[in-house]
């Protein structure tokens, strides 16, 4: 476990980074971001991820740390993307002035950060004193999982009740879409939080792979959506890559529970390098099976 100093500074450099990301943001109000902004910020909050898992075993002492945050931060960035195709529709349907929409992406996504902060602690005090939290856990990302490889249709955003409420009470459209997007990621954090214990039990790295995953969203936004429309297979990798560690959470939880065989087959132990490895292969024939797709595909 990190010492408590490990955490005080590694949440005191990153919210240190949040915060200029803020500033720049207000002071950018007025300003639409361009791609080559967006790219340029993209690639500095991926190069950070990169630099912190290079560099944690230099304050970590558990061997298997730095490849749990590479593959919890995959997980979590990859599956963020698939935020974004929601992000984009609530903010087109809304009509955000695209000069106040990076904005009401940082402040959302600063919602979702506190909210994911109360998520992770609740999910690991619940893995802690509950070892069939695992079984549920796993279930819930094998129904997701089925969700996502079934999804035939664009995705959707309808307003719900506290959209409706503000729309009544007169907010803007600026507060609405702040609650959209803070409503809409609560909601994505139920399957990603569940998959991030699925391959680290510690909070520090879940909570730092939550963090760099949901950094650079803003700009990530910016960059993609004129490219989402080619990530026509991003639901299905994602699907498999949810279906994987819900099985890998259900044979951890046998074996928690002294089950090491069913029906005469022994129960493996899946590594993390070959979680890491699934992961990263997922991802990369999910990305490349996307651009080498023909158009009506994408269409």
């Amino acid at each position: 476990m990190e010492s408590a100093t490990v955490w005080l500074l590694t949440l005191g450099v990153l919210g240190a980074v949040i915060s200029i990301d803020l500033f720049i943001a207000i002071l950018r109000r007025n300003k639409e971001t361009s791609m080559a902004e967006a790219g340029i910020w993209t690639g500095i909050y991926i190069s950070a991820a990169l630099i912190f898992g290079f560099l944690m075993p230099n304050w970590t002492t558990d061997a298997n740390a730095q490849k749990e945050f590479f593959a919890g931060w995959l997980t979590e960035y990859a599956l963020s993307v698939d935020n974004i195709f929601v992000f984009v529709i609530i903010l087109s349907r809304l009509q955000v002035e695209k000069t106040k929409q990076q904005l009401v992406l940082l402040l959302g996504i600063l919602i979702a950060l506190l909210l994911r902060g109360g998520f992770i602690a609740a999910g690991s005090a619940i893995i802690e004193r509950f070892s069939g939290a695992f079984f549920v856990f796993g279930a819930f990302l094998i129904f997701t999982a089925y969700k996502l490889l079934t999804e035939h249709d664009q995705k959707e955003w309808k307003e719900d009740r506290v959209v409706t409420y503000l729309r009544k009470r007169g907010a803007s459209t600026f507060m609405i879409a702040l609650v959209s997007l803070g409503v809409t990621d609560l909601v994505f954090a139920l399957d990603s939080i569940p998959a991030i214990f699925g391959i680290t039990r510690d909070p520090y790295i879940v909570v730092c792979a939550n963090i760099f995953a949901l950094m650079g969203l803003r700009q990530l936004y910016f960059l993609l959506q004129g490219l989402l429309q080619r990530l026509v297979y991003l639901s299905k990798g994602l699907s498999f890559i949810l279906a994987f560690i819900g099985l890998k959470m259900f044979v951890e939880a046998f074996h928690g529970i002294g089950i090491h065989e069913i029906a005469g087959i022994k129960l493996p132990t899946v590594p993390i390098e070959v979680s890491l490895l699934i992961i990263v292969l997922a991802l990369t024939v999910t990305a490349v099976a996307s651009l080498m797709a023909p158009q009506k595909d994408k269409a």
